[in-house]
């Protein structure tokens, strides 16, 4: 705006000078001409804050005063558009709220935010032969460090110190070079499974489902991910190491291949809460050992299925998933299926072993508010030590299974270790106490087909969880 009073004070006075102004020092001014340079001079002078101009006398000398008043106008001008450039902020800008703390730049092109997670759990199992022991432990403890390296760079940090070893959980950088299109490298979860890829911290049941066994879970590779059509398509296709079903993948490559793997997922604007899509992946793994072979666990933790020590990964691993998920006011539905699908080789046999989980999860909150993906994002009426607030309710329930393939065994699989299938009924309560406070209780029962000698079945596992969530 002040550059436009500039050009506009500059063309003003130039358009209105005569040209005989220009012809010689000693020329005068016709009064009325002079008379009409020095109004519009005045107007123009009032709009930048300045008083009215004594009149000058019709002489030559005319041009040169207002020449000269031209000059000292723009140099005040341009001390002015200084001092607003000095004034700009630069002093960053500190928050800390429910979501963490945060430091962004005066421009707000540079933010870096700390956020937590940390989760105390109690198990007790129920049964003369309960396979664990009663515990305290903690869950995950999850520093996070997340934010913005100017418009274009994204970058996110995620440590768990919940273990005896503390490890790195997600280390990854997106160059967000638009909605539609952004490339993330690093660390990451694979983009497989619906489950798997919910925060810990909203998850409706204290542990994750039987498809998540099946599916991969952090991978190190590069994925190229985006929204369209305002949203209500989201993708996302990589390039990656290669996990195991239910693992990380190593912090090197195991082999040589590398493992594809992509999710397409829609969100109609036309069914409000409902949505849908589809993960897969496709890979080679060549070897034995954890790095290559699953072992699969009960909600409890508990490993009830392994491949015998002389199998190995020898060729194609592939998994497809169909999943959805509803959330319409109070009520929550998330389904998904998966099948995984591995060529194994024992000595001279070689097989392609297809194992198959699928889950249903239903969720109601209790107190009113609306149930999501995230869980209830914010109760209605937190909780208060006086009583005028009690926080939100969410009743929640789960039946899922997780079928290995009758082509394993014996081979490749010992049927008096490894049931060939596991059913699991789970009832949950959540209280969300405030957006960051969370407690949690599950009743969990599992129960197989074979697993133990002669045939017989391995002992059902029951299970009463309870946890204390701190998130922000």
């Amino acid at each position: 705006m002040i550059h436009t009073h500039k050009t506009l004070l500059a063309a003003a006075l130039l358009a209105m000078l005569p040209a005989s102004a220009f012809a010689a020092e000693t020329a005068t001014i016709d009064a009325a001409t002079l008379q009409s340079l020095l109004q519009r001079l005045e107007r123009l002078e009032a709009r930048l804050g300045y008083g009215t101009p004594p009149a000058p006398s019709a002489d030559a000398d005319t041009i040169a005063a207002l020449t000269q008043r031209l000059a000292i106008l723009e140099r005040k001008l341009e001390l002015a558009d200084e001092a607003a450039a000095a004034k700009a902020p630069t002093t960053p800008v500190v928050s800390v709220n429910e979501k963490g703390a945060s430091v962004k730049s005066a421009d707000g092109a540079f933010e870096v935010k700390l956020k937590g997670n940390v989760q105390v759990d109690q198990r007790a199992f129920f049964g003369g032969d309960a396979p664990a022991n009663e515990t305290f432990l903690l869950r995950r403890v999850e520093p996070i460090i997340e934010g913005s390296l100017g418009p274009l760079v994204g970058f996110r940090l995620k440590a768990d110190f919940a273990g005896d070893s503390p490890t790195i959980a997600e280390a990854y950088a997106d160059l967000r070079f638009d909605p539609a299109y952004t490339l993330r490298v690093g660390k990451f979860k694979s983009p497989v499974g619906l489950e798997r890829l919910q925060s810990s911290s909203s998850l409706p049941m204290i542990e994750r489902s039987f498809p998540t066994e099946l599916a991969p879970n952090q991978d190190i590779g590069a994925q190229l991910q985006g929204e369209l059509a305002e949203g209500t398509f989201s993708y996302a296709l990589g390039v990656f190491n290669g996990a195991p079903d239910g693992r990380d993948s190593p912090t090197t490559d195991a082999d040589d291949n590398v493992e594809f793997a992509g999710r397409v997922f829609f969100e109609p604007r036309a069914l409000r809460g409902f949505a849908f899509g589809l993960g897969a992946s496709v890979g080679d793994k060549q070897g034995a050992g954890n790095n290559f072979l699953p072992r699969y666990r009960t909600p409890g933790q508990n490993t009830f299925f392994s491949y015998r020590s002389s199998v190995a990964a020898d060729g194609r691993h592939v998994r497809w998933s169909p999943q959805a998920y509803y959330y319409r006011n109070r009520l929550g539905l998330l389904g998904e299926w998966i099948r995984s699908e591995q060529e194994l080789v024992s000595g001279a046999t070689r097989d392609d072993i297809s194992n198959e989980a699928w889950q249903l999860t239903a969720s109601w909150v209790l107190t009113g508010e609306d149930a999501s993906y995230r869980g209830v994002a914010r109760p209605a009426h937190p909780f208060a030590i006086d009583g005028d607030g009690w926080g939100a309710f969410e009743l929640v329930g789960r039946y899922g299974e997780l079928d290995i393939d009758d082509d394993a065994f014996p081979v490749f699989a010992d049927p008096g270790l490894a049931p060939t299938l596991a059913r699991s009924w789970a009832i949950g309560l959540n209280w969300y106490l405030n957006p960051n406070l969370k407690v949690v209780f599950n009743h969990v029962r599992t129960d197989f087909d074979g697993g133990a000698a002669a045939g017989a079945d391995r002992p059902d596992e029951e299970i009463f969880f309870s946890r204390v969530q701190v998130a922000f």
